[in-house]
């Protein structure tokens, strides 16, 4: 008897779950819909469609910014794609508008989805942006999003450092078709908005793509070499103006070993110079911390970036 009726609560416990589920996956779909078009209304995105791929199921809505010309072969998961990207959500509580120094993604479309951003981004990049070149403009659901959880640290009362859960999410997406192109895009407007002038590009060998600018020529007898031990003092910061690096905090100079265990294009435009130079370059992602970035020091991969060094002294080998 308490066998049989073990088995019957057993049976009406597996029932009631999986009504529980079944009510529920409707009104998560049919909250987002009402969220996502609220939010439309709200902020006048009249432009904006719905994602009809395969069978109008993942309630995300776009708008193309910029066509790529070359529509010949779309985007896949196995395909490498680098994208650049703005986000908030709709509470408008939290924002991440720097896509200059971290809102970088280098790496497979079908690991999107794996690197702490949205299964829904990836279905956009995959079936709506889909093309090297493009930008668009995409609202994600809260289920294609971080769901229920949310996302990010503290409570969600806190700006920018928490997504609440079940927020829909606002992104504007530019895939990258050349990065060298994009790169030298990035440094010319940063140049221009912050009136830089006298810098020179470098066109051709290891060092191309990266500008530099020396500001006094150093009188020291020996030149550095990538062999050469020196002294110096640099800062390192993103195109943002914001400091990533300062060197030694009482202001004296650093000690290097070599030019070797500096990011390539410091290396570049360091050696050949001697004691006394001061010289700022700005370097190309390619000739920093590249597709990798620097996970100790925070620093996204793709990212352009300025140094500002002084050179103390020089030790040749």
């Amino acid at each position: 008897m308490k066998k049989i009726i073990f088995t019957l609560l057993l049976l009406t416990s597996i029932g009631l779950i999986s009504c529980r589920k079944t009510g529920n996956d409707p009104n998560i779909t049919q909250y987002d819909q009402i969220q996502i078009q609220n939010y439309i209304t709200a902020n006048g995105l009249s432009a904006m469609k719905r994602d009809t791929t395969d069978g109008d199921t993942s309630g995300i809505y776009y708008q193309t910014l910029a066509q790529s010309p070359n529509t010949t072969h779309p985007l896949d998961y196995p395909d490498s794609v680098a994208f650049v990207f703005t986000l908030k959500s709709f509470d408008g509580k939290y924002t991440s508008l720097d896509s200059l120094s971290s809102n970088h993604y280098n790496n497979y479309v079908g690991h999107i989805a794996s690197a702490a951003l949205p299964k829904g981004l990836q279905i956009a990049v995959r079936n709506l942006i889909k093309y090297r070149g493009s930008s668009a403009r995409v609202l994600i659901p809260s289920r294609l999003a971080y769901g229920v959880n949310g996302y990010g640290s503290g409570s969600s009362s806190n700006a920018n450092s928490h997504i609440a859960g079940n927020q829909s999410l606002d992104y504007y997406v530019n895939i990258i078709d050349n990065l060298d192109d994009y790169d030298q895009f990035v440094i010319k407007k940063y140049m221009a908005t912050n009136s830089i002038t006298g810098f020179t590009e470098v066109t051709s060998g290891r060092g191309k793509g990266l500008w530099y600018k020396v500001t006094t020529e150093g009188t020291g007898p020996d030149q550095l070499t990538y062999y050469s031990a020196f002294t110096a003092t640099y800062s390192g910061k993103y195109l943002t103006n914001t400091v990533f690096d300062a060197g030694l905090a009482d202001g004296s100079a650093s000690s290097f070993a070599s030019l070797d265990g500096l990011v390539p294009g410091v290396q570049e435009a360091l050696k050949g110079h001697s004691a006394g130079t001061v010289i700022s370059m700005i370097l190309p992602s390619r000739l920093a911390y590249a597709r990798g970035g620097s996970s100790s020091g925070g620093i996204a991969p793709n990212t352009c970036m300025r140094f500002d060094f002084t050179i103390a002294t020089v030790t040749t080998p």
